[in-house]
């Protein structure tokens, strides 16, 4: 028998209408609340009808592309590759893209995902790294499973792969699901290993945020390296994804140790923030301390001086996303493929002072 909403009001034991206010997202609702209502919409399988045109489809013409923070050039860089794609084609029906917000919330990342089945999308894109949180991660594999047995296109841009056990999946016109995955841990060992070749055995790293999994690749990469040299780790510092984080990390990072050659960044971003706090300091950079980034977003070129960084294709990797997504280009072997990075040397690293 199929739920109705007010089943799932029942079993998350709220009304109706806080089922409605949480499924469409258009009024505020208590995270404990939201939590229940979304794991009694999981535990009854609920899917309410779209619009009545995508009654007669199995799909609609509707494709979700979910970001962390739209106004991060790594992720509005994969969105927009990723819509140039999704347009329809002459003589074929359009496709509307719709880039959904989650702004880092894991709540939020399941409400989307929740609202686009409904909406029978035809295909979910799912860029950035996800969330290190198990009971986290079932609820998304959960969903992104029930998405391709109803025969959404599941695409993972930049994220690790989720398994999920789906019937009548792969050829003869079946759900199909693909994982481009960043090579974030070769890309942070070579560019550890630049610093070390130039002399730097004094480094600090700036980390992102401990829960993501983007965080914890980079640094083992910048482990591995050091392990490799012999060199011992130098202090560690978590924080956002943003400049401010990189400013107030890099002055912890010399508050802790004052012999600091070199700072290595979580992203571009971040390393901006880290040049700041080194010249407000009168710290010339690379001459007192090298600074190294991740990503090579459009602005890294232009800062001065230029950063070195690690080039991460972020159109190139959107665009094919959005091309799986339209079942324009073949699934790689296994449904996995492997998106490495490029050493970019510039300005902004030297050779360790004396």
């Amino acid at each position: 028998m199929t739920a109705t909403l007010a089943d799932v009001a029942a079993r998350a034991q709220v009304s109706p209408a806080t089922v409605s206010r949480v499924l469409n997202g258009n009024y505020p609702v208590a995270a404990a609340t939201r939590e229940r209502v979304l794991r009694a919409v999981d535990e009854l399988d609920y899917v309410l009808n779209g619009p009545a045109s995508s009654l007669a489809a199995a799909t609609s013409d509707l494709v979700g592309i979910l970001v962390n923070d739209i106004a991060d050039p790594f992720f509005g860089i994969m969105a927009g590759a990723a819509q140039s794609e999704i347009g329809g084609e002459r003589g074929a029906r359009e496709k509307l893209a719709v880039v959904c917000n989650t702004g880092g919330s894991p709540e939020r990342e399941l409400t989307y995902l929740t609202l686009l089945q409904r909406q029978r999308a035809a295909a979910v894109i799912l860029t950035g790294g996800a969330l290190e949180d198990p009971e986290h991660a079932a609820a998304v594999a959960a969903k992104l499973g029930r998405l391709a047995e109803a025969g959404t296109r599941v695409v993972l841009c930049g994220r690790p792969p989720v398994s999920w056990s789906v019937e009548g999946s792969g050829s003869g016109g079946g759900p199909v699901a693909a994982t481009l995955t960043f090579d974030n841990r070769g890309g942070s060992q070579r560019l550890t290993e630049h610093l070390l070749a130039l002399g730097h055995r004094r480094i600090g790293y700036i980390a992102g945020p401990e829960e993501r999994t983007t965080t914890r690749h980079r640094l083992e990469g910048h482990r591995a390296a050091l392990a490799t040299a012999g060199v011992a780790p130098g202090p560690v510092v978590h924080g956002s994804y943003d400049r401010r984080s990189g400013y107030d990390a890099t002055l912890e990072l010399l508050r802790r140790d004052q012999e600091l050659t070199a700072v290595v960044a979580a992203n571009d971003t971040v390393a901006l923030g880290a040049c700041a706090a080194l010249r407000d300091r009168g710290l010339a950079v690379p001459g007192d301390v090298s600074v190294a980034g991740f990503d090579d977003l459009p602005f890294s070129m232009d800062a001065v001086p230029a950063l070195t960084t690690v080039r991460l294709p972020l159109y190139e990797a959107g665009a094919r996303a959005g091309r799986l997504a339209m079942g324009k280009e073949p699934v790689p072997p296994g449904g996995i493929a492997t998106v490495h990075g490029e050493l970019m040397v510039r300005g902004s690293t030297g050779r360790a002072r004396a």
